[in-house]
């Protein structure tokens, strides 16, 4: 292992999901984490497993941003310390 290494001490690697409007009121929380290395079919899974349908159906409309960049290819994994923004659909205009 070398210095600065994650995955020394066994730490987990993570992702930080944060939640804005309608995606926020459906999780019940403004951040949480989740296991690098998820695709987004297996981040929304673990989302909704979490937080139950009504937060499965605002994940199935919204756009994600990981570290600030749309997340266009649904199979790349996330990688350990990025941050996924969850943005759900927004009404005005």
């Amino acid at each position: 292992m070398t210095v600065g290494d994650p995955t020394r001490d066994g730490a987990e690697q993570s992702v930080t999901v944060r939640y804005f409007a309608g995606a926020r009121s459906a999780a019940g929380r403004t951040t949480e984490s989740v296991s690098a290395g998820l695709d987004r079919a297996g981040l929304v899974a673990e989302l909704t497993g979490r937080h139950g349908d009504r937060l499965g159906r605002v994940l199935a409309a919204a756009s994600f941003l990981v570290d600030g960049v749309v997340w266009h290819d649904r199979h790349t994994p996330l990688p350990a310390g990025a941050t996924v923004d969850v943005l759900p659909p927004f009404a005005g205009g």
